[in-house]
């Protein structure tokens, strides 16, 4: 695969552990609109027209998911252990459905899956395409497959979000067209930002090492949404 690249490599400036954060920045920052907020919360005027603070933090969150599929293609890419990834995905997708289930319905129950889900297909979807490649029917049946199931499961971000990551993963090497990706969501040209960071990206893992923050950063998701749930559900109060 012939790479295509549009920022030199002297001007990435941006090491994986620097991706992570602005993922986790920005998702906090959706979950925190979408989940405590409305959209009449805090408007106010600028040059004759009115914003919404909701809307415009559900704009900025619209930068984490494209951030996550990048980060998950590229430890797809460089892992040593394909299964013991895959694993890590599904405990937390397991774990993860119990703060998502409370924060969408009030209970353990929902029709929905989280995000996780999505990411497990998309690495599933990945592992198909690499193993059975140069065997053009039973990847395209296993992506199919995939495909059928994350509509069947109601995953976070459903068919778009499955097919979005493995448009992701084939266009791993391409700079130019990856960011076209981004129309198949609303708001695209906020999704689109999120290329920016990763066009920037060099390659480093940076200063998110060790199994400790390596595990907290993956913990997060299912503990920001539990904490969300306590708030959006008067369990605590501010």
């Amino acid at each position: 695969m012939n790479k295509i690249q549009i920022i030199p490599d002297k001007f990435k400036i941006c090491s994986g552990s620097t991706l992570k954060l602005i993922a986790v920045v920005t998702m906090l920052i959706d979950h925190i609109a979408a989940h405590l907020m409305t959209e009449k919360t805090v408007t106010f005027a600028v040059g004759g027209i009115t914003l919404s603070l909701y809307v415009i933090m559900r704009r900025i969150g619209r930068v984490a998911f494209p951030l996550f599929v990048f980060l998950l293609t590229e430890g797809f890419v460089h892992t040593h252990n394909r299964l013991k990834y895959g694993g890590s995905l599904l405990v937390c997708a397991i774990v993860s459905e119990f703060p998502w289930d409370l924060i969408h319905s009030g209970q353990l129950i929902y029709k929905g899956q989280n995000v996780f889900f999505t990411l497990l297909l998309g690495f599933l979807g990945m592992c198909a395409a690499e193993m059975w490649g140069d065997r053009h029917l039973i990847p395209l049946l296993a992506l199919v497959g995939l495909a059928v199931l994350s509509v069947v499961a109601e995953a976070d971000y459903g068919l778009n979000g499955y097919v979005f990551i493995i448009l992701m993963y084939a266009l791993r090497e391409n700079e130019l067209f990856r960011p076209f990706t981004a129309f198949l969501f609303g708001r695209c040209w906020y999704v689109m930002a999120a290329f920016i960071p990763i066009m920037l990206y060099n390659g480093k893992r940076g200063f998110i090492r060790g199994p400790v923050l390596k595990y907290a950063f993956y913990a997060f998701y299912p503990v920001h949404l539990f904490i969300l749930y306590l708030f959006e559900y008067r369990i605590i109060s501010f």
